[in-house]
Order: C-alpha cells, then sequence, then structure tokens
C-alpha cells in the first residue's frame, strides 16, 4: 500500500516531463499550413488534405495547380479521375494529339506543349469524319473567298464565316490594305473617325496620365465599328471607355469622350431613344445635354409619380432601384436589383445593406478596403446604368438617375464641384476600375487603380408637398486614383451613403422672425430690469456700470430666447418627423448635418455661452449679499441680586445668548444652496431614460420610433438636432415634474425649508434684514410675541401652546397681521447709517495704512458694530428714527409682474408686503429656472460635443457640485463678514 502511494506522484511527475519534451502533446490534431502557391512544378495542392502532392513519373503540375499533367511527349494512358499514367511517344508519332490521349504524326512543326501546329489560316485535323485518329495529322486551309468566306475559328479546329467587315470592305476574310483594328476590318477612307486616337486616361487627382493598353487595342476599333457598322457592342464599349475617363471633355477630340461626341453628332439623324431627347439612338446615354447648366432643371421640374408613406394601406416606404449591368466589352450582362454589393463596396449583412433602401432612414458606411483584395476581386470593371423603379402593378416603368461626377472635367476644371448652375449630369458608374490603369499590357499589374470612393444617393422632398412626393433622386459619385507601389500594404476609404433632404428656406425664415420679435420684447424686458436696477441702487447717472448691468441682464433674456426657440425647434421635428403618425404621407424631412445644422447648433451654442454669463452674474450677486441678524432678545434683570461695582450697588441683569443667532446663521447657510429639484435624482433618471428605457433611438435619423433596436439591425447616425431635442425635453420635463411634486407634495406634506426658516426666525426672536441692492432687500419679521425666546422647554412649549390657541398676539409687523415676510425699499439717508456703523470693519478688512491702531482689538471691533447695528436696525423697525420712518404697503400687480417698483423711497422706506417669501430670490431655491436651464444647455452642449449622454450626464452632476460647493464655501465667507458672526461657528 505505500509502494502504490509512492508511485502516483512518481508517475504524476513523468508524464508532466514528458508533456514539456513533446510541445505537441496537447496539439495532435494540428496540421501544417499549406497554400497552392507553396506548391512546386512536380506538386500540385490537393484540395482534400490541403497539401502538396508530389505528382507521378513523367508528370507535372497543370495550369490550374489542382492537378497534374503529363510532360511533352507523353500521352495519358489511363485516368480513374483522381490520377493518370502517362506513357511516352513513339518515335515514329512523336506529337500528341490536342486531347491529350494519343500520339500522332505532324505534317510541320511542333509546339512547346509537344502538339502538332499548322500556318495562319489553316485548321488542324487529327480524326476522319468518324471520329477514328488519324495516322498523320492534316492541315487544310479555309478557303477566305466567295462563297465560302471562312477562316479558322478560336480554336483553330474548324473553319467558320469569317467577320462581316472583313466581307464588307474587302469581300474576303483578308483585310489587306483596308484598316485592321481591334479584329475588324475598316475602309481606309471617308471615316469621321481619326486613326490617330488619344489612348491616354486622365488621372486628375494624381495629375499623370496613363497610357492605357485596353484604350490603345480597343478605343478605335470600338468608335469606328459603333459608326460604320452600327456595332451595339461597340458603342457601349466606347461609351464604357469615356466612363474610365470620368466623361470628362477637353479641346482633344480623339479621346475616348471626344469620339463619342464625334459619333453622337454624326448620328443626329438617327433620332433619340424611349422618347429621351438626350439619349441617342444605338449609343449609351452618358450625358444630360450637349452642354453644362441643365442640372436645376433635370433635378427640380417633374416630381416622381409615386409618394411615399409610413403608414396605412398605402404604405410606400422602399426606394426600388435597379440597374442595367454591362461588361468593360460592352456585353449586356443583367439587370440587378440594387441593394446589396452592386453599389455597395463596404462589406456587410444583406439586412443591414438593406435598410439604406428604406426611405427616410439616414444610411452612412464607411470602411478601408485593401488594394491587394480589390485587384484580385475586381479584374476587369462592371458598368451600371441606374434606375428607379416605377412600377404599379403590371405597369412598369423606370426613370433614370442623374449622375454627379465630381472628378468629371470640363475644359480643365472640375464642373461639378462648383455651383449647381454649373454642373454637368450623366449617366453610368463603375465602381473598382483595375483595367484602363494597365499601362504595358493588359496581363500587367495596372499602375493605377481607380476606385468609387464616395457613393451617395439623395433624395429631395417637393416644397410643400402633402403626398409625400420627391424629386428625381441624385447619385453623386467621387473617385480616388490610386498609384500602385505596394498593393499588400496600400488601402483605401470608401463609403457610401443615401441621405434625404427638404427645403429648408421657410424653416428658416419663421425662425430669424421668432429670434427677432422675442430678441425685441427681451431687450425691453432687459431695459425694465436696469431701470428698476438703477431705482434700486438709489443712483440716477446712467454710466458704463448702467451699459453693462443692462448686457448681464440682456444676456440672460436673450439666452432664454435662444433656448426656446432651439428647444421648439427640436421639440418640431421630434414630433413631426419621428412620430410615425404624425406623416401618414411624407412632408417633412430632418435638416442635413453639417451646413443646415450649423445655425441650429450655433444657436444653441449662443444660449449656452448667454446662459452661463447669466449664471455666474446670479452666483456673484448671491455671494455678495448684505445680511444681518436683528436680535429683540432683552436681557432679563434679576430682581433680587445685587452687585457691588465701583463702589455702588448695581442690578444683575442676565447676558443674551448668542446662540440663537449662531443656529439661525447655521440654518441659513444650509438652505443657501436648497432647491426644488433633487440634482442626483435627475441626471440617474435621464440617464435611466436615455440609454434603459431606449428614448436615444429617438435621435436616430430613420422616421421610426422603436425604442429597442435588434443588435443586428442597422443603425442610422444620429441627427443633433433630434438628439439635442430629445435630451432638453427629458431634461426640462423631468426638472418640471420633480418641481410640481416638491411644490405640490413635499412642501405640504414632508418638509417646506423657506417657510420652517421662517417660523425659526419667529422662534428665536430674530429677524432678518437682506439687502441684494444698495437700497432694495427683503425683511423677514421675526420678532417673538412672547417677549423673550432665550428660556426653558416647559415656557417654550406654553408660548408654542398658547400661540397655537390664539392666546397672544400674532407674528405680523403690523398689529393683528400674519405677513412676516417684506420686500423693502429704503431710502438713501437709512443706508448710509448702514454703511457708516460698518464702515470700521471694512477699514479693517482694507489696506493697513487706513487702520486705526487706536481702535482696539478686531474682536472688539466686531463685537461693538455688531451691538450697534443691532440696535440701530431694531430702533428702526420700532418707528424711533423720525428721519428715518417706513411704510407698510402692498405691491401693485403690475409692479410684481414687471418686477419694479414704481414708488421711489425718497422721504420714508417703504416695506412691501411679500407673503410669496420672494428673499429666496437670493438663493439657489429661487432660481430654479435659471439653474435648471443652465443645466439642460449644459448637459446638451456637453453630448453635442461628444456625442455621449453618459459622459454628459457624469459632467453635469461634477459642475453641479462644484457650483454648490462654490456657492457653500464663499457663501459662508460672506455670512460670516455680513453678519459678524464668528466664521468658526458656521458648521
Amino acid at each position: 500500500m505505500a509502494t502504490a502511494t509512492l508511485l502516483l506522484p512518481i508517475c504524476g511527475v513523468a508524464l508532466f516531463l514528458s508533456m514539456l519534451v513533446n510541445p505537441c502533446y496537447s496539439q495532435q490534431f494540428a496540421i501544417s499550413f499549406q497554400r497552392p502557391a507553396d506548391c512546386d512544378v512536380e506538386h500540385f495542392y490537393d484540395i482534400s488534405s490541403l497539401s502538396c502532392v508530389k505528382c507521378g513519373p513523367n508528370q507535372r503540375r497543370s495550369a490550374t495547380g489542382f492537378s497534374c499533367d503529363c510532360v511533352t511527349g507523353y500521352r495519358v494512358l489511363a485516368t480513374n479521375g483522381a490520377s493518370i499514367t502517362c506513357q511516352q511517344c513513339p518515335p515514329e508519332k512523336p506529337a500528341v494529339t490536342e486531347d491529350g490521349y494519343g500520339c500522332i504524326r505532324c505534317p510541320g512543326i511542333l509546339t512547346e506543349q509537344g502538339t502538332c501546329q499548322c500556318p495562319p489560316g489553316n485548321i488542324l485535323v487529327e480524326r476522319d469524319v468518324q471520329g477514328n485518329p488519324l495516322e498523320q495529322a492534316r492541315c487544310e486551309v479555309c478557303n477566305g473567298t466567295d462563297p465560302a468566306l471562312s477562316s479558322p475559328n478560336n480554336y483553330g479546329d474548324r473553319c467558320e464565316r469569317c467577320q462581316t467587315s472583313f466581307i464588307n470592305t474587302s469581300q474576303s476574310c483578308v483585310c489587306g490594305s483596308n484598316i485592321l483594328a481591334g479584329g475588324l476590318c475598316f475602309p481606309p477612307n471617308n471615316l469621321p473617325v481619326p486613326t490617330a486616337i488619344n489612348p491616354n486616361v486622365n488621372y486628375a487627382e494624381l495629375t499623370i496620365p496613363v497610357q492605357s493598353a485596353w484604350f490603345y487595342k480597343n478605343l478605335y476599333s470600338s468608335a469606328a465599328a459603333c459608326l460604320v457598322y452600327t456595332n451595339l457592342t461597340a458603342c457601349q464599349a466606347l461609351g464604357n471607355m469615356c466612363v474610365m475617363n470620368m466623361h470628362s471633355f477637353s479641346s482633344v477630340a480623339n479621346d475616348a469622350c471626344g469620339l463619342y461626341n464625334t459619333i453622337f453628332r454624326a448620328t443626329a439623324a438617327l433620332g433619340s431613344t424611349q422618347d429621351i431627347s438626350y439619349w441617342r439612338a444605338n449609343l449609351p446615354w452618358l450625358y444630360y445635354g450637349d452642354q453644362p447648366g441643365l442640372a436645376n432643371r433635370v433635378l427640380q421640374t417633374d416630381p416622381l409619380p409615386t409618394g411615399f408613406s409610413f403608414k396605412g394601406l398605402n404604405r410606400n416606404a422602399d426606394v426600388n432601384l435597379v440597374a442595367a449591368v454591362y461588361s468593360a466589352r460592352g456585353d449586356f450582362l443583367q439587370w440587378e436589383t440594387v441593394g446589396g454589393n452592386n453599389l455597395q463596396l463596404c462589406p456587410d449583412s444583406p439586412s443591414r445593406q438593406k435598410a439604406a433602401y428604406v426611405f427616410g432612414t439616414a444610411y452612412q458606411e464607411t470602411c478601408v478596403l485593401s488594394v491587394a483584395d480589390l485587384l484580385h476581386m475586381y479584374t476587369e470593371p462592371l458598368f451600371y446604368d441606374v434606375f428607379v423603379d416605377l412600377s404599379q402593378g403590371k405597369d412598369r416603368r423606370l426613370l433614370p438617375l442623374p449622375t454627379c461626377n465630381l472628378n468629371q472635367q470640363y475644359n480643365g476644371k472640375f464642373i461639378n464641384r462648383g455651383n449647381k448652375n454649373d454642373w454637368y449630369l450623366s449617366r453610368r458608374v463603375l465602381l473598382v476600375d483595375t483595367l484602363s490603369g494597365r499601362e504595358k499590357s493588359l496581363s500587367s499589374l495596372p499602375k493605377v487603380m481607380r476606385i468609387a470612393s464616395s457613393i451617395r444617393i439623395g433624395f429631395q422632398l417637393v416644397p410643400g408637398t402633402q403626398k409625400g412626393q420627391v424629386f428625381p433622386p441624385l447619385l453623386t459619385v467621387s473617385y480616388s486614383d490610386i498609384l500602385i507601389t505596394d498593393p499588400n500594404t496600400q488601402s483605401v476609404s470608401v463609403s457610401f451613403a443615401v441621405y434625404y433632404e427638404m427645403d429648408q428656406t421657410e424653416a428658416r425664415v419663421k425662425t430669424d422672425i421668432a429670434l427677432g420679435v422675442l430678441g425685441g420684447v427681451s431687450v425691453l424686458y432687459s431695459l425694465v430690469k436696469t431701470a428698476s436696477w438703477k431705482r434700486r441702487i438709489g443712483s440716477p447717472l446712467i454710466g458704463m456700470e448702467t451699459v453693462l448691468k443692462f448686457l448681464l441682464f440682456y444676456a440672460g433674456d436673450l439666452a432664454n430666447v435662444f433656448f426656446v426657440i432651439t428647444m421648439g425647434t427640436g421639440l418640431y421635428w421630434l414630433i413631426f418627423y419621428k412620430t410615425v403618425e404624425a406623416q401618414h404621407f411624407v412632408s417633412v424631412l430632418l435638416p442635413l448635418p453639417g451646413q443646415q445644422e450649423e445655425r441650429f447648433i450655433t444657436y444653441v451654442g449662443c444660449a449656452f455661452a448667454l446662459k452661463t454669463v447669466q449664471f455666474l452674474h446670479k452666483l456673484i450677486l448671491q455671494l455678495s449679499v448684505d445680511i444681518f441678524f436683528i436680535d429683540w432678545e432683552r436681557p432679563r434683570g434679576n430682581a433680587n441680586k445685587l452687585v457691588q461695582g465701583n463702589g455702588e450697588a448695581k442690578r444683575d441683569h442676565s447676558p443674551v445668548s448668542i446662540w440663537r443667532t449662531y443656529f439661525v446663521a447655521n440654518e441659513w447657510n444650509e438652505i443657501q444652496t436648497v432647491r426644488k429639484i433633487s440634482p442626483t435624482f435627475q441626471v440617474m433618471a435621464v440617464l435611466f431614460l436615455l440609454e434603459v428605457v431606449g428614448f436615444s433611438s429617438l435621435a436616430l435619423r430613420d422616421p421610426w420610433s422603436d425604442l429597442q433596436r435588434s443588435p443586428q439591425s442597422y443603425s442610422p447616425p444620429y441627427s443633433l438636432i433630434l438628439r439635442y431635442g430629445l435630451a432638453a425635453t427629458l431634461w426640462v420635463c423631468m426638472g418640471l415634474l420633480q418641481m410640481v411634486f416638491f411644490t405640490v407634495f413635499h412642501e405640504r406634506f414632508v418638509e417646506d425649508k423657506i417657510r420652517q426658516f421662517v417660523d425659526l426666525c419667529s422662534i428665536s426672536n430674530i429677524s432678518v434684514l437682506l439687502l441684494s441692492h444698495r437700497c432694495f432687500g427683503y425683511y423677514i419679521h421675526g420678532r417673538s410675541v412672547h417677549g423673550h425666546a432665550d428660556t426653558n422647554m416647559e415656557e417654550m412649549n406654553t408660548n408654542l401652546k398658547r400661540e397655537a390657541e390664539s392666546l397672544c398676539g400674532q407674528r405680523g409687523l403690523l398689529p393683528n397681521t400674519d405677513t412676516q415676510t417684506f420686500q423693502v425699499s429704503i431710502t438713501s439717508r437709512l443706508r448710509q447709517q448702514y454703511d457708516r456703523i460698518l464702515e470700521p470693519l471694512s477699514r479693517r478688512n482694507g489696506p493697513s495704512r487706513l487702520v486705526d491702531a487706536a481702535s482696539g482689538h478686531p474682536f472688539d471691533q466686531s463685537t461693538r458694530a455688531y451691538n450697534t447695528m443691532n440696535r440701530f436696525l431694531g430702533s428702526v423697525i420700532d418707528h424711533a428714527h423720525r428721519d428715518m420712518e417706513y411704510i407698510v404697503r402692498d405691491k401693485l400687480f403690475f409692479e410684481r409682474v414687471i418686477g419694479m417698483e414704481f414708488m421711489e423711497p425718497m422721504d420714508k422706506s417703504i416695506f412691501y408686503n411679500d407673503d410669496s417669501h420672494s428673499f429666496s430670490d437670493i438663493l439657489f431655491y429661487g432660481n430654479e429656472a435659471t439653474l435648471l436651464i443652465f443645466d439642460t444647455l449644459f448637459f446638451c452642449v456637453v453630448d453635442l460635443g461628444a456625442q455621449s449622454f453618459v459622459l454628459a450626464a457624469i459632467l453635469t452632476y461634477a459642475q453641479q457640485l462644484l457650483f454648490r460647493l462654490i456657492r457653500d464655501t464663499v457663501g459662508r465667507r460672506n455670512l460670516a463678514n455680513k453678519t459678524l458672526v464668528d466664521k468658526r461657528f458656521l458648521i
């Protein structure tokens, strides 16, 4: 048992060491990687074993590389389909038959492959008419004269009737003294096509011409055959060469497009086809007109007869495009439905590519392709004539798709890159051209490759349409010229897009009108605010300070104007474009990214910048408010206790406690940043709706309002207008809901900190004077109806009970009233006295040369100033100063609406009853609208810049915390300085 136990770890170690010695132990199924190119001439590539297998004796690799052939001088003796057996031919029959299975004598010479070769004009005959092999091959001459008119076929094994051009020109199968070009025979005289053709292809992006082997071989023959013999395939081939030359016109008449136009003019008598004047009979349709300038007439004259609809029985949201496909040689290949890899070079799933042809969906696809892969996949270009399928039932109608080739030149100028009135629209496009750039031979690597790097299909809505009609769509193509150096390392970026637009002129005019009207109203309102501010500071003079104040007020009001306009615009597009039920027929389309959205983004930026100025202005004002706590508590005398002082007896007075003032100061400090909404809940709720529920899908540039999208489906790009409208609407709505909940429910049934503060002042026997301006502010009357607040718990409860049972006076400033909060307009005399009391403290905080050394310790100065100010303000409230009297009145309705006092406090101060507790205007609480709009704009601006709701939420929450910290920190310092309360007691 002990031995077996000892053997277990030994066996484990041995197994581990064997795995280290043999690294392939865990890879017993690995194979060597071999490609067909790795096989030499004596090996073929076995597609079953995926490896190179050696050929048999007297064999070599075939041309395909996937089988073996017999070497020269050997015939196939036997085969089983997978392998062959070769046998050497005898000396008396040294040649191998064409099929490779027999040996034969030749009448002439042998080829390099060991087969018989006949002179030109002869065919090789190896079997008789019954198929029996001959002992010796024969070379039979084809009769090229009438009536046979025959010549060898392409395989050289049969005499066939020779090409028609030979017969028409020379009445034989020999061209003779005529012109032989491209396998055709042309007469030497009276040809309008010049024989000295220009085979150059101009690559304007690289500023180099390339003498194309394809053009050199086929240009003249195609043009001549098209004109002389009306060869339809040749005409198509000529048109394709013009397309490969980018439809470009120049003074050169013998290039591809020059020859096309020569034939177009020479065949004017043939008329047009399909009732289209631009489409010459027998020729491909390449141009809209014979000169530039017809773009507007082509694109914006007649709309499509069918309208697009997103709902109902007549739902029509599919864009049906078809294309006639031609080869480079001019052969018609087929009709194709556009929607796949024919116009979209980027690889993608069929379902995602199909989304490009759903009306209203902005489609954008971009990718980077390898030049080596393109050379392998596109050995010859395909040419597409694209049409819109207007079929309705059995009536099949097609509408040609105009093309704007951005690489097209007209007399050396890129004519389609300028004004639309100068465009020269065309037809027929290609995607990848690796043929025309072959310079030396057609089998060589191209010197330059041309690729459609950008394809855009644009739809424009008919202005004022209610039936979803659009003008003919425009196909815009931009090509890139790539100089081939190292195909394996070179790449090119390509894109495909479908966009939809409408005339935004009316929308811009309405926006400008709204901006002008509301901007004018905001000017008037800012002037009223400035006049009110002048009255409240008690200064009749107008200077630079007044102008600056007007600009600050105007910035805030104008920010509101921009915000209302931008939010309304975003909400309009969100409702009328994204809500399918709002568009039975398509009547509105989103503004395009870029120029059409630029003005909107500018308005948003202006709103944010101006609102930031207003927010900082209000923040600075709140941080510099004058505030003082008036303590009405008086010392209580002790009649039974006398103390000796300076030789005489004095009654002992208990000192007034300062803790009530400290407590009220701390409560004020706490409510400085209280808001009507919860910033944390606001950020989390908006982010939850956008990212979790899926409201962000409503900002996509398509007409569907689905909140959840399949990961496999195409997701269009976001619209900045929709994104802003969605984010702003959700943020404002969530804020308003919180404010309603806070006002209706929370303040009534849970906690109302503003009114609680007023109650606290009454219980603490402390009034609060707040001066937001030099001669204007707020007064909270906190004088206790019980006379004293420094008392024990029992007396406090008794006082509160008496007050609840109406056994004592009311809390109001005036007898038999409950109004405790007031807006106050004070006289300049009162303000001067207020400043005079605080002047020693301001000197103490100023330069040292102004400080009076004899004034005592700073703490003593503060104590004296506090007591003096407390007695002074108390006496003013008690009407103890005849020259500083005040009156109490209600504000007029219009005064409350415009926020301005009509009466100026000349001799008496004015206390306006204020049941709305408007002293909260100097707190965050009373500026919730400004804070909400500022947060909204901050969130939206960050999102527009970063395209991320999550980042925008994080940064918005961070700035809220930052400004709250600033308001708390600086506000506490201001509170300590203005109330003369030691900041060490402000928690």
